[in-house]
């Protein structure tokens, strides 16, 4: 990366202080862990100093880091609506305000019963009988970190609950509000994970606690005014399970989801009763994963039931609830489609499934006799369209809410008539500016990795750029979540100055059905390092890029990958970009204290009591295999309050990288002092974090264009 000017100062250097950990006859010096105790004031000092270089050492980015923050502002319409969504007599949607941080949520009554169009709001013409639920920037007044979990209103409309986050740590503090006189109520609960479920009663909730790892593993039910503690109503003993809870849309039910990567076990229990006992929808049995979906077909109360056993790309069933052992197929297993998720409302199902690397929706009617109607599915005219469901929390709706966007086609928000199959356009993501969707092209390729699969990557550029160009390759790969082509405002600045965007959708991921998930964790977790670098390979082979010009970005688990091929692939590429990055999985999975180990043993392995994990887990830590070699320049990116991905990682990653090649190419870590595991809190400062990350890669891509002394592409001096 050139720079000219003043050079910054040196870099920190970390002092070396050993610490022993022995396993399975392996014995590991570990020189930077006494970076693990942020309460040592020489460990902040020492971020601090780190966080000062690489604010030094980026300087000469600021006047980009300027014009792309600049840029998002421009091309984002900040005074805006959502669209409203309707949940019995009231129309819900969200406010934005220029200058203001977060959102403001709203309400205003339904003028007509039968009419289920949503008001046409304008954002500068008062809505008659608005009222507003919650303003996240008045309760966001005096903290450097703000995120609200929950925001949830009762049955009956009167009261809403929210819970808010003030550290980043994701303990959350459970507060109520009576909306008919917008007072706060005195019930407070702090402690708690980010949701609440309201009971069919309108004044007991069901809220989740953590314990010590961070793991939800407490379910209690709470009743409003009652003066009386809260019940604990489940705990999961099992340290490898964790908890979720919520009603089911027909609010008949409440639902405990207990689950691990691999084993769901489901409890029910009546809504309406505020003392109900919960019952077991069917026994867990290890390997077997399920969820359910309460419908009532022909009069009778079923369980739609989403299962793997024996169905690696898991099957539909639907069973009496008095009886969920008595299960009828309705969607047997297909080796070429993943079944994702179902969902019943009064008359008809939408079922959600992958099918070649895509998110797709098709709707099931329920005819008046109880009956199955004719699927179909919900179809788009892009390659790379992502769809899936918007808002619908009616039970009873003459229309279906869907979302669907790509890499070029902003989001669009749509209603379906489910007696007509009219489709209708509510919305568009507004991009302000002159951008046009057929300036850019979006495509799909495939990049063969070494044992032969074929790796989907999906491709984003202008119409106008000239190849090779500067490319950014971006990755994830683990726990089945999958990367789905959408729209971004804020890449429009990458975009424009003619970078390519790519997407590898590698092992460990779900794209390609369950198996793609299988293949890239546990012993085969290297498939997902290799895809990658494959991918990268192709892109250059074909002509689209070349290593001086390829940088990488990942985060998270996929910040484990930037890792893996920065040791696997240091010359493929310029720079790489690891956010929040899980570089020490070995040290963290050893563990069984800190909130990723037990519970994602699944995941990983479990290195505690298996050699070969062990070993297995060592060969490829990014962290324990820095070389003395040329690496391409690094960003880490970290949040201190993080409980996800400790920054203590990142940091001892970085000191690493420094220790082994003092001479090579610019080392930086940044943490962020006040947020969590997202990042920052807040639009602005995200689009100024964004603005930072991009200015950096596009220097890193093209140092002599975007990083020295020349001009950049808007004619404007890069830097003073």
């Amino acid at each position: 990366m050139t720079r000219t000017g003043t050079p910054p100062s040196l870099p920190p250097v970390a002092k070396r202080v050993e610490t022993r950990r022995e396993y399975h006859g392996d014995l590991f010096i570990d020189p930077y862990e006494w970076l693990r105790d942020k309460q040592n004031p020489e460990v902040i000092a020492y971020l601090e100093a780190e966080n000062d270089f690489a604010d030094q050492s980026t300087a000469h980015l600021e006047p980009l880091r300027q014009k792309i923050f600049g840029e998002i502002k421009a091309r984002t319409k900040e005074t805006d609506l959502s669209v409203p969504t309707r949940q019995g007599d009231w129309w819900y949607y969200a406010r934005t305000f220029e200058g203001k941080q977060y959102r403001v949520q709203c309400r205003c009554p339904v003028s007509d019963p039968d009419d289920w169009d949503p008001p046409v709001l304008d954002e500068d013409t008062e809505v008659p009988g608005e009222q507003i639920l919650l303003d996240s920037n008045a309760e966001a007044e005096g903290h450097d970190f703000f995120a609200l979990g929950a925001a949830s209103v009762s049955l009956d409309a009167h009261l809403l609950a929210y819970s808010v986050d003030t550290v980043g740590d994701e303990r959350y503090h459970l507060q109520f509000k009576d909306l008919r006189t917008g007072e706060k109520l005195p019930d407070q609960i702090a402690d708690i994970a980010a949701g609440v479920t309201w009971a069919a009663d309108n004044c007991t909730v069901y809220y989740l606690t953590l314990d010590s790892a961070h793991r939800p593993d407490k379910v209690w039910r709470y009743r409003l005014g009652s003066g009386e503690p809260a019940e604990l109503v489940y705990h999961e003993a099992d340290e490898r399970f964790w908890l979720g809870a919520g009603l089911t849309r027909s609010e008949a039910y409440v639902i405990i989801a207990s689950g691990s990567s691999i084993t769901s076990e489901i409890r029910y229990a009546d809504s309406a009763d505020p003392h109900a006992e919960f019952t077991v929808v069917l026994p867990r049995r290890e390997g077997v994963e399920y969820s359910v979906e309460h419908a009532v077909v022909a009069g009778q109360d079923r369980f739609l039931i989403l299962h793997n056993d024996g169905a690696v790309n898991f099957t539909l069933t639907e069973a009496p609830v008095s009886d969920p052992t008595q299960q009828r197929t309705l969607i047997a297993h297909r080796d070429d489609v993943r079944l994702e998720g179902v969902d019943a409302f009064a008359d008809h199902l939408v079922v959600s499934y992958r099918r070649a690397a895509l998110p797709r929706i098709q709707l099931w009617p329920i005819d008046s006799g109880g009956d199955y109607g004719e699927p179909e599915e919900i179809e788009f005219d892009s390659e790379l369209m992502s769809s899936g469901l918007g808002g619908n929390p009616n039970w009873v709706s003459p229309k279906l809410r869907i979302r669907a966007g790509s890499l070029v086609t902003p989001l669009r928000v749509y209603d379906i008539d489910l007696r007509t199959g009219e489709r209708t356009l509510l919305r568009e993501q507004p991009v302000l500016g002159d951008y046009r969707q057929s300036d850019y092209v979006e495509r799909r390729d495939w990049a063969l990795a070494d044992d032969g699969t074929r790796i989907p990557v999906s491709i984003v550029h202008r119409a106008d750029v000239e190849f090779p160009a500067p490319t950014l390759l971006y990755g994830y790969g683990a726990y089945e979540i999958c990367t789905d082509p959408s729209f971004s405002i804020a890449r429009l600045s990458l975009l424009d100055r003619g970078m390519v965007f790519v997407i590898a959708h590698v092992r460990g991921g779900g794209e390609m059905g369950r198996l793609w998930y299988e293949h890239g964790k546990l012993l085969e977790k290297k498939n997902t390092f290799t895809d990658f670098v494959a991918a990268a390979r192709h892109l250059v082979s074909t002509g689209l890029t070349r290593p001086e010009e390829l940088v990488a970005l990942g985060g998270s688990a996929g910040g484990l990958l930037m890792g893996a091929v920065a040791n696997l692939a240091p010359d493929l590429f310029a720079g790489i970009l690891a956010q929040v990055p899980f570089v020490d999985p070995l040290t963290t999975i050893l563990d069984p204290s800190l909130p990723l180990t037990v519970t994602e043993w699944d995941e990983w392995g479990n290195p505690l009591s298996d050699s070969e994990v062990y070993a297995y887990m060592k060969s490829y830590s990014p962290y324990e295999n820095v070389e003395t070699k040329r690496y391409p320049a690094i960003l880490a990116m970290t949040s201190l309050n993080d409980t996800r991905v400790y920054y203590v990682e990142p940091a001892k990653w970085v000191a690493a990288l420094r220790h082994a090649n003092a001479s090579g190419n610019p080392v930086l870590l940044k943490t962020q002092m006040s947020a969590g595991h997202g990042g920052v809190s807040g639009r602005y400062r995200a689009w100024e974090e964004t603005a930072f990350q991009y200015a950096w890669l596009l220097a890193a891509a093209d140092g002599e264009h975007y990083g020295g002394g020349q001009k950049d592409d808007l004619g404007n001096a890069a830097h003073e």
